[in-house]
């Protein structure tokens, strides 16, 4: 009987170190939280235009983190659409063809998105330092100013933002604008559907969460 008990005695305990020791994988709390925090970013990338000629992208984005998954994002782009490829069909077939010469024009993107934080993770750098990142989705609407008229615009798109501190971020984000467009060379209107590839910093205020 001794020797069973003292048998029981060291299962117990080289029970308590190995769960003491072991680490239990399952949900964690956040180390950069965002809810009810706002997020300004300055952005600038390329857009390839579905109808027009591919450009350079600036702007920026404003958004309201009511939970840690959601937030309201209202933005503002501009590029300058050109349409050299059609002009040079023109020049090299005058008489041959009825296209008109299209100008260069700037162009305003103003869209109001939902955007969802779908995941977050952690990533190792080249085996040195963890980073923190969070995947999102984003989903909303706005209007395309073009030639003083202003058309109805759809956008989805998706993103990644890496965690540089509790109040820094760096962004990246893809996003498809959906709009009706006019074709000055063909004069007509068509759908154009024209992908915007941004990357930018986000500062995080109240500075920390």
């Amino acid at each position: 009987m001794p020797a069973q008990a003292r048998g029981q005695c060291v299962d117990e305990e080289l029970k308590q170190q190995l769960v003491g020791r072991r680490a239990y994988r399952g949900v964690v709390p956040r180390l950069f939280k965002k809810a009810l925090r706002h997020e300004l970013s300055p952005m600038g990338g390329w857009l390839a235009a579905d109808l027009a000629d591919s450009a350079p992208i600036y702007g920026g984005a404003y958004t309201f983190h009511f939970t840690e998954d959601l937030g309201l994002e209202a933005s503002y782009f501009r590029y300058n659409q050109s349409y050299d490829l059609m002009n040079g069909i023109v020049d090299r077939n005058q008489g041959l063809v009825l296209f008109q010469r299209a100008p260069d024009e700037n162009v305003q993107l103003f869209m109001g998105n939902l955007v969802w934080s779908m995941a977050y993770g952690k990533v190792r750098w080249f085996g040195g330092p963890i980073g923190r990142f969070d995947f999102y989705l984003s989903l909303g609407a706005g209007a395309t100013d073009e030639r003083n008229t202003r058309a109805p615009t759809g956008s989805a798109g998706l993103g990644l933002k890496f965690f540089l501190t509790e109040w820094l971020a760096f962004r990246i984000d893809v996003r498809d604008y959906v709009h009706k467009r006019a074709v000055p060379s063909l004069a007509m209107e068509k759908i154009a559907s024209d992908i915007a590839a941004t990357g930018g910093l986000s500062l995080f205020l109240p500075f920390s969460s």
